[in-house]
């Protein structure tokens, strides 16, 4: 595949873009930073102004590119500046014939032939669905959460994708905020870890056409949104940036994340897009990431329903000044840099710069050498839904489940002789588990419930919905009307409860009410569901829980009376068969919860590395001057790290190497587990630390390690962590990371509530 006579030109000149097919480059595979870095200046000193503008512009599909080029409206100015070599990116394009086709364009009809990178949001799998980022978490798992990543990012890369907007490393405090089942959870700690394993997992070695770039997303605070409603205003401290909501994206760079993605909310009066201080003090500055940054979709023109642009012209000259690179569909710096730099308001130099990013990790991707590095039709037909990528969703399935409570010995269920009645209509969904980010899937393609357990026979399993979840058309949030009405379906679920031995109920959330743009002023179980779940149980309390949910939910009423809860989330394409497994006992459940679970959403938002006030207890007898609620408990429903097994562990014997060390000193944490259970089974065995004197408030615990262990019934391991002065720095009131001199606490045990305790000091 040859290309143009005047490229020839300019490959000579250059000698760094192809004048031969892609699969004999005239520059060497090897990407050494010095080598990349001597390339890409060479290709920019040979790009117009315009062209360089054009590398910062990312459109959405506009048309079908096997089809007719169109003639008229936006789509026809798009397609003339993809000719005119004024695309660097384009997103929502799948397919390797899609993908060659519009690279063909780039590569082969603009003047330079600069290769566009394709864009897509993988976030949890592409056409093989893994459980929401959420859910993985609870598996505490990294191993796992990072083959989960390369599964998808070599799914998606077999159809030409080579960039993923994940993964998500906001830390979500919130419930309430519907993105929270794209993230890690609640603590910087454990979400610095799975960023970090979630990235590995997507780039990989970036020279193999099975990784990915990635994306480390939203910069910042975007978690924190007021009221926990997508998009809104956030307003917090220095502290709660740095040693909050900075630390996974600080991680991420560590990490070699590729590119990065502002959000949308507006950050301390200054929306993110925009925001200076974020994108070339932090991320740009201090932590010297030279990858680049992306506006999120139609961000930059936001700027001016903020109030803080009046209109694109202005929203483009902040966003670039302020560090944003690439500008994904607002087309405002196509439209409005060349001249913002003939005006003298926005420096060549500031293009300059992200034109290298970008043109940088376009070399380290391998596009220059190989356009067409992705798109290869036979590997496309090989790879999409191959069998081992089943296994592997299977696998982070089971181990992303967390059961709850588990009395009446109900779980694990006899593998023969009971009656089970299967009820809920989430239980014969074949969609909602594929959670809302599901736009490569097809429709229908989870494992149900009902064929997880069919595959159990020697139980008699018979199935009613009971009531819907939705009701009309189900495909968009927008169309989806919960049910909140029709209970016609009650009675043939009382009858079958009544006849059964056992009854499981599947009851949640449908896929579609979690997600961006999907916020709950009400966390508790959907419609008519809370209603059905309490009818049942009045003529057989023997039952068994099993949540689908992308978001903690508010369950007190379940939690107080229903024997047997399982946390299920929204599991993917294998679903059903993880379920069942868990259910069966042919896995033991393993998993911890990444969120706390509240009482009631009027204690939204709550976690566990909360500070203390002035009045944490009541001192008095009947006092009210103390802080808490008049009408609810203050502590959570399940703590952040709360999850059983079917074994039992047992902590004793917390040793401390030292009550004290020193700078560059450290002091090994022992302490002793052992399954009192009859099973094997697994423990995540969590560390925390309390600085009980700071420059700054401090909170009351904080995750600083964690280790899972695996134990045969009457086994004991002792289980060892470190710690440093890495685990006890904070950024203090001197504006910046150090250790304070002073009194610690550590905490060792199975969740953030349940745990023994040591002291020690950190000295001069």
């Amino acid at each position: 595949m040859n290309f143009t006579k005047t490229k020839y030109v300019i490959v000579i000149a250059s000698v760094l873009i192809l004048s031969c097919t892609p699969t004999k480059p005239l520059i060497s595979s090897k990407k050494t930073k010095t080598s990349i870095d001597t390339k890409v200046d060479s290709v920019l000193k040979l790009m117009t102004l315009d062209e360089k503008v054009g590398q910062l512009n990312q459109y959405n599909g506009f048309w079908e590119v096997t089809g007719p080029s169109p003639k008229e409206g936006q789509a026809a100015k798009k397609y003339e500046n993809l000719k005119k070599g004024l695309v660097g990116s384009m997103i929502n394009i799948k397919g390797v014939t899609n993908v060659k086709a519009l690279q063909k364009i780039a590569v082969e009809q603009t003047r330079l032939g600069i290769p566009l990178i394709f864009g897509f949001d993988v976030i949890h799998g592409f056409k093989t669905i893994s459980p929401i980022p959420l859910a993985e978490s609870a598996s505490w798992d990294l191993e796992a959460i990072k083959k989960s990543a390369a599964i998808a990012a070599e799914e998606a890369a077999s159809v030409g994708i080579n960039w993923t907007f994940a993964p998500m490393i906001d830390v979500s405090r919130d419930a309430r905020w519907g993105r929270v089942m794209e993230g890690a959870g609640e603590d910087p700690y454990l979400g610095s870890k799975i960023a970090v394993a979630r990235i590995q997992g997507f780039q990989g070695d970036l020279s193999s056409y099975k990784n990915i770039l990635a994306c480390a997303k939203h910069f910042a605070g975007y978690a924190f949104a007021e009221s926990g409603r997508d998009y809104n205003t956030v307003d917090v401290s220095e502290s709660t940036l740095q040693n909050t909501i900075f630390p996974p994206f600080k991680a991420s760079v560590d990490a070699g994340v590729r590119t990065f993605m502002n959000s949308f909310n507006e950050l301390n009066g200054i929306p993110a897009t925009g925001n200076a201080y974020l994108q070339r003090k932090i991320l740009k500055g201090d932590w010297k990431f030279d990858g680049f940054v992306v506006s999120d979709w139609g961000s930059i023109n936001e700027m001016i329903s903020h109030g803080y642009a009046k209109d694109s012209k202005q929203a483009a000259e902040i966003a670039l000044n302020a560090g944003s690179d690439m500008d994904m569909e607002s087309s405002a710096y196509v439209e409005h840099l060349p001249t913002l730099v003939k005006e003298g308001k926005v420096k060549e130099s500031l293009i300059d710069d992200a034109v290298r990013r970008i043109l940088k990790v376009k070399f380290e991707l391998g596009l220059f050498e190989n356009p067409y590095k992705y798109c290869d039709e036979t590997r496309e037909a090989a790879t999409v839904g191959k069998a081992e990528f089943q296994e592997g969703v299977l696998d982070m399935a089971k181990k992303s489940i967390v059961l709850l409570k588990n009395e009446k010995e109900l779980l694990p269920l006899k593998k023969s002789g009971q009656k089970i009645a299967l009820i809920g209509a989430l239980a014969n969904d074949k969609t909602s588990p594929l959670g809302s980010w599901r736009i490569a899937a097809d429709e229908n393609t989870a494992v149900s419930v009902v064929e997880g357990l069919a595959k159990y026979t020697q139980n008699n399993v018979s199935f009613v919905k009971g009531a819907d979840v939705a009701i009309g058309r189900t495909q968009f949030i927008w169309e989806t009307k919960i049910n909140t009405t029709d209970k016609s379906g009650f009675d043939e679920a009382i009858a079958l409860a009544k006849k059964s031995d056992v009854v499981i109920m599947v009851l949640g959330e449908h896929g579609l009410q979690s997600g961006e743009g999907r916020s709950r002023a009400d966390l508790g179980l959907p419609g008519v569901q809370e209603e059905l779940l309490e009818a049942v149980f009045k003529v057989n309390p023997n039952i068994v829980l099993v949540l689908n949910n992308g978001r903690p939910l508010a369950i007190p009423w379940a939690a107080e009376n229903i024997p047997a809860i399982v946390e299920a989330w929204q599991l993917g394409t294998q679903s059903g068969n993880a379920i069942a497994q868990v259910l069966y006992g042919d896995y033991n459940p393993s998993g911890k919860l990444p969120m706390t679970f509240p009482r009631n959403v009027g204690q939204e938002p709550i976690y566990y590395n909360y500070k203390n006030t002035g009045r944490p207890i009541m001192n008095e007898p009947e006092s009210v001057f103390w802080s808490h609620y008049i009408d609810e408990k203050r502590t959570p429903l399940y703590p952040f790290g709360y999850g059983l097994s079917y074994s039992k562990f047992t902590y004793s014997n917390l040793k401390l190497s030292s009550n004290s060390f020193s700078k560059n000193g450290k002091i090994e944490v022992s302490v002793n587990v052992k399954n009192i259970g009859k099973v094997t089974g697994k423990e995540v065995v969590q560390l925390y630390t309390r600085d009980m004197i700071g420059s700054i408030t401090r909170p009351v615990k904080e995750l600083k390690g964690f280790e899972m262990i695996e134990l045969q019934p009457s086994e004991t391991k002792i289980v060892t962590f470190t710690i440093d002065e890495k685990t006890t720095d904070f950024y203090t009131a001197n504006n910046k990371w150090e250790t304070e001199p002073g009194d610690f606490k550590v905490f060792v045990g199975t969740n953030s509530d349940e745990n023994l305790e040591a002291s020690f000091q950190f000295t001069n």
